[in-house]
């Protein structure tokens, strides 16, 4: 049945699944193919994806679990499902941590970093420097995205199969 807290459970559990979907496949498709790329051409693409990415389609699904987690988390507490709830706040703390805190601080200012880089005039020996700061880190952090967007999608879908009847 369509309630408003199936509606909510539904949106974050999308939301949820969008996310753990775009880290999973820039692991294992869009990082492989970038590592095959001189220093030049992947500090430019660097700069090129992360500057595409930030668009109103990406905020709303990144953002969106972010916000739709909790709100179906309370409504389902609120409702007396509390195997639901307990599910869904877990989700909703692995994405904070996992997801939305190592991408604030951790690759957002790597990311700013390889934004202010100014390839043109740069000296092979400074672009091969600052993809080294760049990369490894870069994927490490990536790494944990990915398996916390995946841990969020797995809780929230359990949630969605475990809940109770309304």
């Amino acid at each position: 049945m369509l309630t408003p807290a199936n509606i909510v459970l539904i949106l974050a559990a999308t939301a949820a699944a969008l996310m753990a979907g775009l880290f999973y496949s820039w692991s294992c498709s869009v990082v492989p193919g970038l590592a095959k790329l001189s220093d030049a051409n992947y500090l430019a693409s660097m700069q090129a994806m992360n500057k595409a990415i930030l668009n109103p389609v990406f905020f709303s699904s990144f953002f969106g679990t972010l916000l739709l987690l909790p709100i179906s988390t309370f409504i389902h507490y609120n409702c007396g499902d509390s195997q639901t709830s307990i599910l869904l706040l877990s989700a909703a703390i692995v994405y904070a941590v996992g997801v939305f805190g190592i991408t604030v601080a951790g690759n957002v200012p790597l990311n700013d970093a390889i934004a202010a880089f100014n390839l043109e005039g740069a000296s092979a020996d400074a672009m091969a420097a600052q993809r080294n700061a760049f990369e490894a880190k870069w994927n490490m952090l990536n790494n944990i995205r990915t398996a916390a967007a995946m841990l969020c999608c797995i809780l929230t879908i359990i949630a969605c199969i475990a809940k109770r009847p309304s």
